[in-house]
C-alpha cells in the first residue's frame, strides 16, 4: 500500500464481498437471488475509505453514484446561498446514500463522512441498466427512494410541530431502531454525531440540546457519557415523543 494514500485501502475481492457482508440482508443484495448476486457484484465498487470530514460527493456536482455506508456513518447536509449548512440526515451501515438525487443530474446535497468510513459505490448508469433487467432489484430501489420521501416528511413534522423533548426522544429511538436492524444493541450506542450536528439537524441550539440530554439523565430515562447513551427507560422516551409517533409513519 502506498503511503502516499493512507486514507485508501485495495478494494475487497467483490466475488465474496456481497455473500461474506453482514449488511446483505439490509443493502442492495437483499432484493437479488444468488444467481444474479454476480451481476450486481460486478457494477459496484468497493473498498473504499474516507477519513472523518472527508467529503463523498458535493451538493449541485453532476449524480453519478448511490452510495452503501458499510461501516462508519455519513451525514448530508444542504448549504444555503448565503453559506448555512442544514444537516439533513444521517446515514449508518447498510443504509443508501444519494436517492434523493435519482430524478435530477445533480446532488442535491453533500455527504461527509462522520467517523472514518467505508463505502461501496454504485453507478447509477450501471445501476439503471442492471435493474431493468432484475424486476426484484427495480422494485427494492422504488421501496428504498419511497422510504426516502417518508423520512423527509418525518424530518418536515419533526422540525415544525415537536417540543426540543419529542424531537431529541424521536431521534434517540430511531437510532435505537435501526443500530437494532444491524444486530446491535439498541440500548447501548455511541452516537455518531457531535451534539452540535444534532443541534443542526433538529433545528435547536446546542445549550438546548445538552439541557435535554442533562434533564433526561435526571429523569432516568438515560445514561449518557460523551457520545455514549444508554436508553433506560424506553417507554418513557416513546412517551415523550407519542406526539411524533402518532402523527409520522415509522
Amino acid at each position: 500500500m502506498s503511503k502516499t494514500l493512507p486514507f485508501r485501502q485495495a478494494p475487497i475481492p467483490l466475488k465474496a464481498s456481497c455473500h461474506t457482508c453482514s449488511l446483505s440482508k439490509l443493502c442492495l443484495p437483499l432484493a437479488v437471488n444468488e444467481t444474479d448476486l454476480e451481476s450486481l457484484e460486478d457494477i459496484v465498487q468497493q473498498g473504499r475509505i474516507y477519513n472523518r470530514g472527508e467529503h463523498i460527493f458535493d451538493q449541485s456536482t453532476s449524480f453519478r453514484s448511490c452510495f452503501a455506508v458499510r461501516s462508519g456513518a455519513v451525514k448530508t447536509s444542504i448549504v444555503s446561498e448565503d453559506g448555512e449548512e442544514q444537516i439533513t440526515g444521517f446515514f449508518l451501515p447498510g443504509e443508501l446514500v444519494g436517492l434523493d438525487s435519482m430524478s435530477g443530474d445533480f446532488y442535491a446535497c453533500t455527504a461527509k463522512a462522520l467517523e472514518r468510513t467505508s463505502i461501496c459505490e454504485f453507478p447509477v448508469q450501471k445501476l439503471e441498466e442492471l435493474t431493468s433487467r432484475l424486476p426484484d432489484l427495480q422494485h427494492h430501489m422504488y421501496q428504498l427512494m419511497s422510504q426516502e420521501i417518508q423520512h423527509s416528511h418525518q424530518l418536515t413534522m419533526l422540525l415544525s410541530k415537536n417540543t426540543a423533548e419529542e424531537r431529541i426522544a424521536a431521534l434517540l429511538l430511531s437510532l435505537s431502531t435501526r443500530f437494532q436492524r444491524r444486530r446491535l444493541s439498541g440500548i447501548r450506542f455511541s452516537l455518531p454525531m457531535a451534539r452540535n450536528d444534532i443541534a443542526n439537524f433538529l433545528g435547536l441550539a446546542v445549550e438546548t440540546v445538552s439541557r435535554v440530554f442533562t434533564r433526561f439523565q435526571n429523569q432516568g430515562l438515560i445514561r449518557a457519557r460523551g457520545r455514549e447513551v444508554e436508553l433506560l427507560d424506553i417507554p418513557a422516551l416513546q412517551g415523550v415523543s407519542r406526539e411524533l409517533s402518532r402523527q409520522v409513519c415509522p
